[in-house]
């Protein structure tokens, strides 16, 4: 059970970790910190973009349109959370 246990944590710690990435860099590009006309700022950005598009996807068409604000980071990062706080460990008997 550890050999898949592991993995999993793993993965879910490095999706976390993209997240907060992306969620901050959105920020620092919208306040003008981080400008998408240098090279390696646009190539990370569209790099994370791409990454999280599958998860953010089906968030989004299960969300309302709320506008100009996107929520799904949001959802997707308290999914992560509860799978690697709650979910997994409940699973794998280790709470």
């Amino acid at each position: 059970m550890m050999a898949i246990y592991g993995p999993l944590q793993l993965i879910l710690s490095v999706v976390y970790f993209i997240i907060i990435v992306h969620v901050i860099m959105s920020w620092l590009i919208n306040f003008q910190v981080l400008n998408l006309r240098q090279q390696f700022v646009a190539q990370l950005w569209y790099g994370l973009n791409r990454l999280l598009e599958p998860i953010y996807r089906p968030i989004r068409n299960f969300l309302p349109d709320t506008g100009g604000i996107d929520l799904a980071p949001l959802v997707a990062f308290i999914i992560v959370i509860s799978l690697r706080a709650y979910i997994l460990p409940t699973l794998f008997g280790f709470m």
